[in-house]
């Protein structure tokens, strides 16, 4: 999902030249243009559904794969009149700052009827703080958990574990066959609190902890939190070596290839995984605590909202309703093997259906998406830290404690 930086050159050019709603004269046919950070072949297919119901109308969409610069790219050109007439939107903190700056379009249930039958947990990620408006429609739920190779595991007679000792027993019979047990790697920082969470969340107490810090009844300096975060510093033995100077990407190519047996992330994988690595056969499974059932961690990625300054609100505003419909819902989970947002969707894939019963018996809030306020926000600062204490040069409570300091600086 997410690769290198685009360069300065090709960022002035996608301001510069981006698509905007145009009608062509031939055809009369209106383009909606869509930004997002996905796989564009994916949502060619899926908008291609919405051409269908409605001839006169074309879904320009643009997928900017260098996640960590689309904040930019996106900021830029609803600032200026080169940007989309609808965008990805991310959750929560990050979405204040383009509520505050008056880029978005609020939506009503007048003109987006579904948005009444979500989820208020899920909506409120697509909501304004100050205002409590709707910016968006809510488009995936994501889920973290571990993934592993199932023929690696029968060929080394291992099965999903179900305590922390079976865990850790797999991982060194694994290393002993100079199998990497868990393909991971901390030089793309975003990705060191995800994995915090896979291994931590049960160790300090899920949802009930996030909301105890939100009410400042504790910290997170606390003991639970700390031994959560040192997961990671237990776990090193068992990743890649160097694991502080391997990248997202090499760590997805090692499980794909076969060199390692598992791989902590996001459910998102088992898409780029299916595509990239058809020959493995996928499972997943909560980590266990050292006391047994662990937490399976969640949140809201994103919703689809309109630029303010679209010159076709009204099919802007009907294709925002389809998003927020059933249908696409459906088109969404199938095509993309996560789960929609849109409430009332089945997966029809097996194993996204193991998720959806592990993270309806086992699920908690993920803790950063709590968390990501401030300048420079908590995240940024805390998978600093993280990276800092896979390097060795700080300790598990010298992270929680910079998470703590940053936390109080808005909390």
């Amino acid at each position: 999902m997410r690769l290198a930086p685009l360069t300065a050159a090709l960022l002035l050019a996608v301001t510069a030249c981006a698509p905007s709603s145009t009608a062509s004269n031939k055809t009369d046919k209106i383009t909606l243009s869509v930004w997002g950070w996905g796989p564009e072949a994916n949502y060619d297919k899926m908008f291609a559904e919405y051409e269908k119901l409605h001839p006169g109308v074309d879904i320009d969409a643009r997928s900017f794969t260098t996640a960590t610069e689309y904040d930019t790219i996106l900021s830029t050109g609803l600032a200026g009149d080169s940007g989309p007439d609808l965008a990805w939107l991310r959750a929560g903190a990050n979405l204040q700052p383009l509520v505050e700056a008056g880029r978005l379009l609020p939506l009503e249930t007048s003109d987006v009827p579904g948005l009444k039958d979500f989820n208020e947990g899920v909506l409120r990620s697509a909501k304004g703080d100050k205002d409590g408006k709707v910016y968006g429609v809510p488009f995936a739920i994501q889920t973290l958990q571990v993934i592993y190779n199932k023929k690696i595991f029968a060929d080394n007679g291992i099965t999903p574990p179900q305590t922390w000792d079976d865990m850790i027993a797999a991982a060194e019979k694994l290393k002993a066959k100079k199998i990497v047990p868990f393909a991971f790697g901390g030089k793309d920082d975003w990705m060191l609190p995800i994995v915090a969470g896979i291994f931590g969340t049960a160790d300090w107490g899920g949802d009930d902890f996030l909301k105890a810090v939100k009410a400042k009844q504790k910290k997170f300096t606390d003991p639970a939190f700390v031994a959560g975060i040192d997961k990671l510093n237990k776990l090193k033995p068992y990743f890649p070596d160097d694991v502080a100077g391997v990248s997202y990407t090499d760590a997805q190519i090692l499980f794909s290839s076969g060199k390692a047996a598992m791989f902590p992330g996001g459910l998102w994988e088992l898409n780029f995984f299916g595509e990239n690595a058809k020959d493995v056969d996928l499972g997943v499974f909560t980590p266990p605590t050292q006391k047994g059932q662990g937490l399976m961690p969640g949140f809201t990625d994103g919703s689809y909202g309109i630029n303010v300054k679209t010159k076709h609100k009204a099919e802007a505003l009907k294709f925002a309703a389809w998003l927020a419909s059933k249908d696409y819902g459906q088109l969404y989970t199938d095509t993309l093997r996560i789960f929609s947002a849109v409430p009332g969707v089945k997966p029809k894939d097996a194993l996204l259906n193991e998720v959806a019963t592990g993270f309806e018996q086992h699920g908690a809030s993920y803790f950063m998406n709590e968390f990501a306020y401030g300048n420079p926000s908590s995240q940024t600062v805390f998978s600093k830290s993280l990276q800092e204490m896979l390097l060795g040069r700080i300790t598990a409570q010298e992270a929680a404690a910079q998470l703590d300091k940053s936390v109080s600086t808005w909390l």
